[in-house]
């Protein structure tokens, strides 16, 4: 199937990670994600029914080996000092945005661009998204993850 790329946006809030796990469940609640076990491309009688927890979805051995190629995939923040990893995503810095995009404020406007900053499988990036007049209104999350 190869690695699918994934985006979201949520309303600004200071405490990042609290988004991040919202974002995480929200996703799960909504089955905004694959689920293979459940596919369509099976018949009808071979297909799992949509895990009721993280737990169950992360229990079958197709999730673990392709992924959600979702949110789901990412399982939490690093800092700005900590190196990309497996299941992590990492806030684009004010100095990154300067050197990369030639601003410090990102918005809207800069997100199909967004592609120019480091990025890799597995792994995601969040950056917060301002308004015209410098306010954080959202955080926008992508990232590339499944097999």
């Amino acid at each position: 199937m190869g690695a699918s790329g994934w985006d979201y946006a949520v309303p600004y809030q200071e405490d990042l990670v609290g988004a991040f796990e919202g974002l995480r469940r929200k996703v799960f609640a909504e089955r905004d994600y694959y689920w293979g076990p459940g596919g369509d491309y099976l018949p009808e009688e071979e297909r799992l029914p949509w895990p009721e927890t993280e737990e169950e979805l992360w229990g079958h051995e197709l999730v673990q080996h392709d992924g959600t190629h979702s949110i789901l995939d990412i399982f939490r923040i690093i800092g700005s000092d900590e190196e990309p990893d497996y299941g992590t995503v990492k806030q684009v810095t004010e100095e990154e945005a300067l050197r990369v995009l030639g601003t410090r404020r990102l918005t809207r406007e800069h997100v199909p661009r967004f592609e120019e900053f480091d990025h890799w499988r597995w792994y995601g990036r969040c950056a917060v998204l301002h308004d015209e007049q410098g306010e954080p209104r959202e955080i926008y999350f992508w990232g590339y993850s499944g097999d």
